[in-house]
C-alpha cells in the first residue's frame, strides 16, 4: 500500500487522538468516586436496614406497652370493684369474705407483676427509640457524603465528556483527511493490536512494540520509497518514518 508521507504523519496524529480517547474512557470507568460510591452505598444500605429494624422494634414495643398497660388497667379496675364490695359490707359470709380478700391480694400481686412488665417494655421501647435516632443521624450523615461524592463524580464526568467531545470532533476532521485505504488498515490493526494501529519509528525502534529493528529490517525500511506504507516485522503495525527514525 502507498500513501503520501504527509498522510502517514497525519495517521500518527489520529493515533494520538485515539489514544487520548482511550485514556478518557479508562478515566471515566475508573474514577475513584465510583469505588467510593459503591462503598458508601453498601454502608448506607446496611445502616438503613438497621434503622428499619430499630423502628420496627419501637413500633412493636409500643403495641406491647399499650397491651401491657391495658392489662394493668383491667386488673386495677377489678381490684377496685372487689375492694368496693369488701368496703360496702355487702359480703357477710366469712368464707366469701376470705375468698374476696384472697382475690384482692392476688390482684395486687398480679398488678405489680404487670406493672413490672410495663416498665420493662418501656425500657426496651426507649432503647429502640434512642437507637433509631442515632441510626437516623448516621444515615443522614452518610446520605450527605453520598450526595457530595455524586456531585464530585458528575463534575469529573462532565469535564471528561467535554474533552472527549472535543477530541472526537478533532479526530473526525483529521481522519477525513487520511486516505480511506490507509485509514481502514489502521482501524483494523488498531482493533487487533490493543488500540495501537500505527506507530512511529524512533531511533530504529518501533514505538508500538518497543522493539528495535535489526539491520536487515532497517535496510528494507531504508530502501522502501517514502510513499510506501511499511509494517513492523515484529508487531505488524503501520510503521511511520520521521526525521527521528535513525535511518
Amino acid at each position: 500500500m502507498n500513501a503520501a508521507p504527509a498522510d502517514q504523519i497525519r495517521l500518527l496524529e489520529v493515533q494520538a487522538l485515539d489514544a487520548r480517547i482511550a485514556q478518557l474512557d479508562h478515566k471515566r470507568r475508573n474514577l475513584p468516586e465510583h469505588a467510593e460510591l459503591e462503598r458508601l452505598g453498601a454502608d448506607l444500605a446496611q445502616l438503613r436496614d438497621l434503622l428499619v429494624a430499630a423502628r420496627t422494634e419501637e413500633s412493636d414495643t409500643a403495641r406491647e406497652q399499650t397491651k401491657a398497660e391495658q392489662d394493668v388497667d383491667q386488673v386495677r379496675q377489678r381490684a377496685v370493684r372487689d375492694q368496693q364490695r369488701l368496703d360496702s359490707g355487702a359480703v357477710t359470709s366469712p368464707k366469701d369474705l376470705e375468698n374476696l380478700q384472697r382475690e384482692i391480694a392476688s390482684l395486687a400481686k398480679r398488678q405489680s407483676d404487670l406493672e413490672d412488665v410495663v416498665l420493662e417494655v418501656m425500657e426496651r421501647r426507649e432503647n429502640a427509640q434512642e437507637r433509631g435516632a442515632e441510626l437516623a443521624d448516621r444515615v443522614a450523615a452518610l446520605e450527605a457524603k453520598v450526595a457530595e461524592a455524586e456531585q464530585r463524580k458528575n463534575a469529573e464526568l462532565e469535564g471528561i465528556d467535554a474533552e472527549g467531545f472535543t477530541v472526537a470532533k478533532e479526530r473526525e476532521v483529521l481522519a477525513d483527511a487520511v486516505p480511506g485505504g490507509l485509514l481502514g488498515l489502521y482501524d483494523k490493526l488498531r482493533a487487533q493490536q490493543g488500540g495501537i494501529g500505527a506507530a512511529r519509528l524512533y531511533q530504529k525502534r518501533c514505538e508500538g512494540c518497543r522493539l528495535e529493528l535489526n539491520i536487515t529490517e532497517l535496510n528494507e525500511v531504508r530502501a522502501a520509497p517514502a510513499d510506501t506504507v511499511v509494517r513492523c516485522e515484529n508487531c505488524r503495525r503501520i510503521l511511520v518514518r520521521t526525521a527521528d527514525s535513525g535511518l
